[in-house]
């Protein structure tokens, strides 16, 4: 990013704590998730505010979170359009004055890509999974408030609002780089086939978005949870093929089946039955749903592989494919999914450091590991034993 400064990339050594392993052959960097840092080349002027819709208890933590960003911070404050016209806001006529300095903007019509330092999430962890959303290349510092039903992972309380942004404006705070997965679903558009004569079209040229007689389309997507493939409304089971840089690695055959960065581990994966990765491993997590098979377990390959998934050749029925939830769409005989690592991956601000934050997360939203504890033997008891 030309205007802010977010850490080092994934694969590069993180501050003075960084370990070096070396041998002949190869030369490994060990990171320490507590090194890294978010730094500014210069002060951020400009924040975009995400807050979570129709919740009539975010309006007051949003009014009073703008006010001070404009008022005691000097800051232009981004939101999106359609915040602005809740009624409840709307009618405020206290709120009037600091409404009309918004910067505002829409959803796939305007591109805010280059013109936000860092963003404010107020909501639950799908207001990060929409902030992920808006940047489908580098993406901004994000600081989320968990004000939400879960949040894993929003992990700022908004009590002392002040004085944690105030932290990150001096770029005094540790960041997360949450891996993403950059996804290219290529779809043979039904019934538009054209007649191509040794590969050229009627002016002699090659026909753009043609593969030989098959028109085709293709979307790019970034995701931060998940790539869900599932059989949508059939009652037949999915079948699809799952392809690991070329190679055939398993047929599904199930309910579906799940790609996940190790953020999106504790989401829809972990309810399936897959291991929970902290965001600092590099990998891909696949895991199936409810598969037709005693011995399909979760896997987690390493990040940087192209996983391809198809249709199956002798599936019965067509797959629904959504990322992180959302653009949900048919995937038919002849479409693929292309899944790899991002190299936009989303830096997410810590209250203390990724690996702490982790851990309070478990406990707190998933209550891992949690259970009345074993009674300890009494003193007699314990002298009986030592006796005998």
């Amino acid at each position: 990013r030309t205007r802010s400064l977010h850490g080092p990339c994934p694969v590069t050594t993180f501050g003075p704590k960084a370990c070096v392993l070396q041998n002949p052959q190869t030369i490994m960097h060990i990171q320490d998730p507590a090194s890294q840092r978010l730094t500014w080349n210069k002060a951020p002027k400009s924040v975009l505010v995400i807050k979570k819709m129709r919740d009539a208890g975010l309006l007051q933590p949003f009014k009073e979170l703008c006010t001070y960003l404009m008022e005691e911070k000097n800051m232009i404050v981004y939101v999106e359009k359609k915040v602005l016209e809740d009624p409840a806001i709307a009618s405020d006529e206290s709120f009037g004055a600091v409404k009309r300095k918004f910067c505002t903007f829409r959803e796939d019509y305007d591109d805010i890509s280059n013109r936000i330092d860092f963003i404010i999430c107020l909501g639950g962890d799908g207001t990060l999974l929409y902030a992920s959303s808006l940047f489908q290349g580098s993406v901004p510092p994000v600081m989320a408030f968990h004000l939400g039903s879960l949040g894993f992972l929003t992990p700022f309380s908004f009590e002392n609002f002040q004085s944690q942004v105030t932290q990150v404006i001096e770029g005094n705070a540790a960041v997360v780089l949450r891996s993403r997965l950059k996804v290219r679903v290529v779809k043979e558009l039904q019934g538009k086939k054209t007649a191509v004569h040794n590969g050229l079209g009627e002016s002699g040229s090659r026909p753009v978005g043609l593969d030989m007689d098959v028109e085709k389309q293709a979307m790019q997507y970034q995701v931060l949870n998940e790539v869900v493939i599932d059989r949508g409304p059939s009652s037949y089971l999915s079948n699809v093929d799952v392809y690991l840089d070329g190679h055939l690695i398993t047929t599904v055959q199930g309910d579906g089946v799940i790609v996940s960065t190790p953020t999106g581990s504790t989401a829809y994966a972990a309810a399936a039955g897959a291991s929970m990765i902290h965001p600092n491993v590099p990998a891909i997590m696949i895991t199936p749903i409810c598969p037709h098979s005693l011995s399909f377990r979760p896997i987690v390959v390493p990040a940087g592989v192209e996983l391809k998934i198809m249709l199956s050749p002798e599936a019965r029925n067509t797959a629904w494919v959504s990322f992180d939830g959302r653009k949900r769409q048919e995937i038919r005989h002849g479409d693929s999914i292309s899944i790899t690592t991002s190299c936009y991956p989303l830096p997410s601000i810590c209250v203390r450091d990724p690996v702490s934050d982790w851990f309070e997360s478990l406990a707190q939203c998933l209550h891992w590991n949690v259970r009345k504890k074993q009674a300890h033997f009494e003193e007699e008891e314990e002298e009986e034993e030592e006796e005998g």
